[in-house]
């Protein structure tokens, strides 16, 4: 049994050393080329750089231009040209020309991420369709979702969009600016042009060009923390 777990770590060590070499012969530029981890599948263009730790499996279709940084997980995605992934994860989806991910991104199944379009830090997309240059810089969760274009998407956004039973879809139109902390509860849907405000919980449609706002009203009580024993 054990010589038998050596002989397979052999063979799919051999398997990957030959992917990594076609590659190679290819123009593909590896940072690191003993680290990559290429299926037999996958197709690259010359001239792509690939940096360490990489893994690219299942199919994954790489555009001339791209750049597959350090530590990126590329399974079954079709990536066009001149696109940036940098320490990111990418499950069975698509990205046009140009398009920037990461660091730190999860792009799960079933998204098409348009020209130009940008998907920075710690964000998590998942059967979303983004528009061509898109903003959805960091901290952001969308789901379920058919994002225009142009639209600018801010920090801590989410699409509240399972209801405990079933999967529901959130639309934003082109050109629209969702505030930071903003939670848009779906089914819902956000009009071309309009305005999210920060902080808001968005449960019902907001009409094209217009300002949706749904959060309390401050208070302030002057001098109330005046004497109080200070515990921070």
């Amino acid at each position: 049994m054990e010589g038998r777990h050596v002989m397979t770590a052999e063979a799919r060590e051999a398997a990957r050393a030959a992917a990594v070499e076609r590659l190679m012969e290819n123009g593909v530029v590896f940072e690191a080329p003993f680290s990559a981890v290429i299926d037999d599948g996958v197709s690259v263009a010359r001239g792509v750089f690939i940096g360490a730790g990489v893994a690219l499996r299942n199919g994954t279709v790489v555009g001339a231009g791209s750049r597959i940084e350090h530590g990126s997980v590329i399974d079954g995605c079709n990536v066009g040209q001149s696109c940036v992934i940098n320490a990111s994860q990418l499950f069975g989806s698509t990205l046009e020309r140009g398009v920037t991910v990461g660091p730190y991104a999860y792009i799960r199944p079933g998204c098409h991420l348009g020209e130009g379009s940008r998907v920075g830090s710690f964000v998590e997309l998942k059967n979303t369709r983004v528009g061509p240059r898109t903003n959805i810089p960091h901290l952001s969760y969308v789901g379920d979702a058919d994002v225009g274009r142009h639209v600018n998407v801010g920090c801590g956004v989410i699409t509240a969009n399972f209801d405990g039973r079933e999967k529901n879809k959130t639309t934003v139109g082109d050109d629209a600016f969702l505030g930071s902390n903003s939670v848009l509860v779906a089914p819902v849907k956000v009009g071309e042009g309009a305005v999210v405000a920060a902080g808001s919980v968005i449960t019902g449609d907001v009409p094209p060009h217009a300002l949706g706002i749904a959060r309390g009203r401050q208070a302030v009580k002057e001098g109330w923390a005046l004497g109080r024993e200070k515990n921070w």
